[in-house]
């Protein structure tokens, strides 16, 4: 049941996919995706020092101008910044190009934060074919989301590891499951008929 639950998953992922792409390929405009990676080290202190990194990509087939990135979701009750800013801006993004931000957070307050997603802003390039579209009307973008982040967790540092690799590598995982099983079972029919008819022979 599981399984028949992932591969349907997996088939909605894939039509979703396959319908972006179409839909981006038939618009000249931008198309901003984000991803929002974060690593939590601890200090000697006892502090917990949070390296924060946002990269952001222009997968359409226009230039992105006036692009802002918004990071400020850290509660400064928990969260003091020790270097860089949590919001920056560029003046262009190229189609096909990628943008890199990152800063560094420091926390002593024991607890689980839920970090929401950064926000990016841009404004679509003003040409014939985007008449639609609005130059003074800036669009909008959110990054990929973070897992809770446990600070000053009293639990092994293995065991975020582990988390981390699973969020990372846990999709290709049941993919190759999924090819493996499949496999298994085209594989399975044969050898069981193969075996009834050396029975019959006999």
């Amino acid at each position: 049941m599981a399984i028949f639950t992932m591969m349907n998953s997996l088939a909605a992922l894939l039509l979703f996919l396959i319908s972006s792409s179409s839909l981006i390929a038939a618009s000249d405009s931008p198309f901003i995706l984000a991803h929002k990676k974060a690593t939590l080290n601890r200090l000697k202190s006892g502090a917990e020092k949070l390296s924060v990194s946002i990269d952001i990509y222009n997968q359409g087939s226009a230039t992105a101008y006036d692009v802002s990135l918004n990071d400020d979701g850290w509660s400064s009750d928990i969260f003091s910044i020790i270097s860089g800013n949590t919001s920056t801006s560029w003046e262009r993004l190229d189609a096909g190009a990628l943008l890199s931000h990152s800063f560094e957070l420091e926390s002593n307050v024991k607890t689980v934060f839920y970090s929401s997603p950064a926000v990016i802003t841009f404004r679509v390039p003003t040409k014939a074919a985007l008449q639609a579209y609005s130059p003074l009307l800036l669009q909008e973008a959110y990054s990929t989301p973070l897992l809770p982040l446990e600070i000053l967790s009293d639990k092994p540092r293995e065991s975020t590891l582990d988390l981390r690799a699973l969020a990372k590598y846990g999709s290709l995982i049941s993919v190759i499951s999924i090819v493996v099983l499949f496999v298994y079972l085209v594989a399975t029919p044969s050898k069981s008929g193969a075996a009834k008819g050396s029975k019959k022979k006999r």
